[in-house]
């Protein structure tokens, strides 16, 4: 079955930059999480198809790979006879490649530690209030683990690796193509050098089976969007005893009803009933710590006039400061007035003067003179 192209699969066009690709594959991400449709086979193999189309297109050399040969540059195609017969491997040739060229990736390069446990990622949503308190989150991640059978050694009843007849114990295999000689990781013992000739049942030698593993994440206070965190040793298990990958951990923070972030400090805006903008008063005000703040307000306070509450803001990651609240007026003008309400303030209107309202009676006068200097 043919693969869907990686572009359409985050719904973007091919000139997408670095930014476009990352927040198609947010949206995407999180609208077929596991999570969010369990028991939903169709969502969960979407979710992996968009994962692997973002691994690669994140990258600016892969992607470059992937826009030229498509598919192929990571699958594999015949293209001429390797040692003992088989096919070259244009995946496997293109990734050493690779590596000689650009260096380390994700942490090591390919020939060095062979079958060493994938990285993975994990996205995870949480709540502004999380996000300034911090929280210990209970996460589900799939993922390869050790087998319980064979220990991970990938041996049945205790069997012993021998070595590698492909690639005669050392790991890597050449292969002709064109003018070049190209050394891969062996595709048979996976770098090993050595191969189990009687494979644990369970796990098919491998020396891991695929599982549901269950992790317990810190998330400090004061972490903003975006943010990873890496757990050590708790992505994929390697195969045969090799070590394991890492699990990265990103960070998304849930818009709130009431709060915007920006940076250390948070914004909150705040209707003011108009009598207690013109006489003064007093309001109370929600903080993301749960409590109530009470802020003054002075007579004649207008729309978009702003309190600061000092310290009252986000929590610092790795600090005890804190940022600060900035309440942000919104004067509400009553509505649904009653008949007597109205007379009251048309007498209030008819007692005015330009001191009553300086901003509209000054506006209005500079607009008297453009009509008369537009008339002359």
């Amino acid at each position: 079955m043919a693969k869907t192209d990686f572009y359409e699969l985050l719904g973007i066009e091919r000139g997408a930059n670095a930014d476009d690709i990352k927040k198609a594959y947010r949206r995407m991400a999180m609208k077929y999480h596991p999570d969010r449709n369990p028991g939903d086979t169709a969502a969960e193999h979407k979710f992996k198809e968009i994962n692997e189309a973002y691994d690669v297109l994140k990258d600016d050399q892969k992607r470059a790979a992937y826009d030229r040969f498509g598919h192929a540059a990571f699958e594999g195609a015949a293209a001429g006879a390797g040692p003992g017969g088989r096919g070259f491997d244009f995946a496997s040739g293109f990734a050493d490649i690779f590596d000689e060229m650009f260096g380390e990736f994700m942490g090591g390069r390919r020939g060095q530690g062979a079958g060493r446990g994938a990285d993975l990622r994990y996205n995870l949503e949480i709540s502004l209030e999380d996000a300034f308190k911090g929280k210990q989150a209970q996460i589900r991640v799939p993922t390869s683990a050790v087998c319980e059978s064979c220990q991970g050694s990938g041996g049945e009843r205790g069997a012993k690796p021998v070595t590698c007849q492909q690639c005669g114990g050392h790991g890597k295999v050449r292969a002709q193509q064109g003018f070049f000689t190209i050394e891969r990781t062996c595709p048979v013992c996976s770098g090993a050098g050595r191969i189990i000739e009687k494979p644990c049942k369970g796990c098919g030698g491998a020396g891991r089976v695929r599982r549901e593993k269950t992790l317990q994440v810190s998330i400090p206070a004061g972490v903003e969007d975006g943010t990873r965190i890496r757990l050590a040793n708790e992505g994929e298990a390697g195969l045969r005893g090799a070590p394991a990958g890492d699990l990265y951990i990103f960070l998304t923070i849930q818009p709130h009803r009431f709060f915007q972030r920006d940076g250390a400090n948070v914004y909150c805006r705040v209707p003011i009933p108009m009598t207690t903008a013109a006489l003064g008063g007093a309001i109370e005000v929600p903080t993301l710590d749960g409590a109530r703040a009470r802020v003054t307000v002075p007579p004649g306070t207008q729309t978009g006039h702003q309190f600061r509450l000092k310290a009252k803001g986000m929590s610092v990651l790795r600090s005890p400061a804190r940022g600060d609240l900035y309440i942000q007026a919104t004067i509400e003008t009553p509505q649904n007035l009653t008949k007597r309400q109205q007379e009251l303030l048309k007498e209030f209107e008819a007692a005015g003067n330009d001191k009553t309202s300086p901003e509209s009676a000054g506006f209005f006068a500079k607009v008297k003179e453009l009509w008369a200097d537009l008339k002359e």
